[in-house]
């Protein structure tokens, strides 16, 4: 099991070109043995602290092996989409781990 933390940012005014790209990148996660664990979206008052810039959403994400994930970043149908994914991320901070 590995698990995939995002930390994505978004250009400005293009919320809603991420949002049609993740309302087809995220039902793709579940052909490819992963599961969306947690999807937010901070507001300014959630943070305590930070060294970094504040992200417009956190995502983490489950799958069952590396392989998965790599499948899931290849797949065909999602690629078709990835010019929103361009248009309005800026950048993503991705982070891979294991349970401990």
């Amino acid at each position: 099991m590995i698990f995939i933390t995002q930390l994505v940012y978004i250009k400005e005014g293009q919320e809603s070109v991420f949002h049609q790209f993740e309302d087809i990148a995220i039902p793709t996660i579940l052909k490819y043995n992963g599961r969306l664990l947690l999807r937010v979206r901070p507001t300014q008052n959630t943070f305590i602290e930070h060294r970094i810039e504040k992200p417009y959403e956190i995502h983490l994400v489950e799958f069952a092996a590396e392989q998965d994930f790599e499948n899931f970043q290849q797949d065909e149908e999602r690629k078709k989409f990835l010019h929103l994914k361009e248009q309005s991320i800026k950048s993503v901070l991705l982070i891979k781990g294991a349970k401990i």
